[in-house]
């Protein structure tokens, strides 16, 4: 009986993980509009955080009516979520795509998975199976396929830096996400760390480290041209505020191990994105490494170790 319900608490978190994938897929493609249209990465990406925080602001706060003690109790998590797995995830990204090839860059914040089983690893004991460690093999040429960088890319010191600091900022992500001992419902943690992420890009633009410029013209897409604002909201609402929910939803459902893995998918919802949003068609080597990525996920939960199994939850206390 207790394998059944594993069972089913574990598919459902795969759905839930999908979801928060595609949602986190589409922003760029939204972004990318915005961008092409006069904003710089660092202005559509403070607009997006702080869109969802004030759409997550009143369902955080009547989720904590009467219970104000849960969030001073996790008070350093949530600063830890808002400043690492939000304000730095995407401000080192940004820094690093401003001196080197954005494929690179992906690639280097993308190997967060491989991370959070290194933590899991060393904080639990936790050894990955030889089956999950072939998984993460055939997910990361997978993303290495997807993300083109075969060809003519430029590395920067510097900027793999920056990549790695914004990899730690995902795998934080992952492993705090994964946390079910501290009382606090996703949409708290998500709304919380979004309010503070948002004020620590707003700071990072007013001090000049995030450069910012807007403008409100109309943004062309393949589909047409729509008011700046709809993109905004796009990205703010769906591709942030639903995203993180469901994306710490399902993390507390499968553990930061197999959801970081099924977060792979992002990448090949991005590319869906891109193709209907922006017309970029994929490469056959870029729908071959998406089908790499979708196998390599599908062996890492293949290769759960036996605790797994149990139901015993896999993140680790931070």
């Amino acid at each position: 009986m207790g394998h059944v319900a594993h069972d089913t608490r574990v598919g459902a978190g795969l759905l839930v993980a999908l979801g928060a994938a595609f949602s986190f897929g589409m922003s760029g493609a939204w972004a990318r509009g915005l961008i092409d249209a006069g904003w710089t990465p660092g202005a559509a990406v403070t607009a997006r955080v702080w869109v969802a925080a004030l759409v997550l602001l009143v369902p955080t706060i009547l989720a904590l009516r009467g219970r104000w003690s849960v969030l001073r109790r996790n008070a350093g998590m949530v600063i830890g979520y808002g400043l690492l797995a939000v304000t730095a995830t995407q401000l080192f990204y940004f820094q690093a795509v401003a001196v080197m090839d954005v494929g690179i860059a992906l690639l280097v914040e993308y190997t967060a998975p491989i991370a959070v089983v290194l933590w899991l690893w060393l904080r639990r004991g936790e050894k990955p199976t030889r089956r999950s460690i072939l998984g993460a093999v055939i997910a990361f040429a997978g993303l290495v396929l997807m993300l083109d960088i075969l060809t003519g890319a430029r590395v920067d010191a510097a900027g793999i830096l920056w990549s790695l600091g914004a990899m730690v900022g995902a795998a934080t992500y992952f492993v705090l996400s994964a946390r079910e001992d501290t009382g606090m419902p996703p949409i708290v943690l998500a709304g919380s760390g979004l309010l503070l992420g948002a004020i620590g890009l707003t700071v990072a633009g007013l001090t000049g480290i995030l450069p910012m410029a807007f403008t409100f013209g109309d943004v062309a897409y393949r589909f047409g041209t729509v008011p700046w604002f709809v993109p905004v909201l796009a990205i703010g609402v769906l591709a942030t505020a639903l995203a993180y929910v469901l994306g710490i939803a399902s993390t507390r459902m499968l553990g930061s191990r197999l959801a970081s893995f099924v977060a792979l998918a992002e990448v090949v919802a991005a590319l869906l994105f891109g193709w209907m949003l922006l017309g970029q068609l994929p490469e056959p080597l870029q729908l071959l490494g998406a089908a790499l990525v979708l196998a390599g996920v599908v062996v890492v939960k293949l290769g759960e170790p036996a605790v797994a199994e149990e139901g015993e939850p896999l993140a680790v206390p931070v």
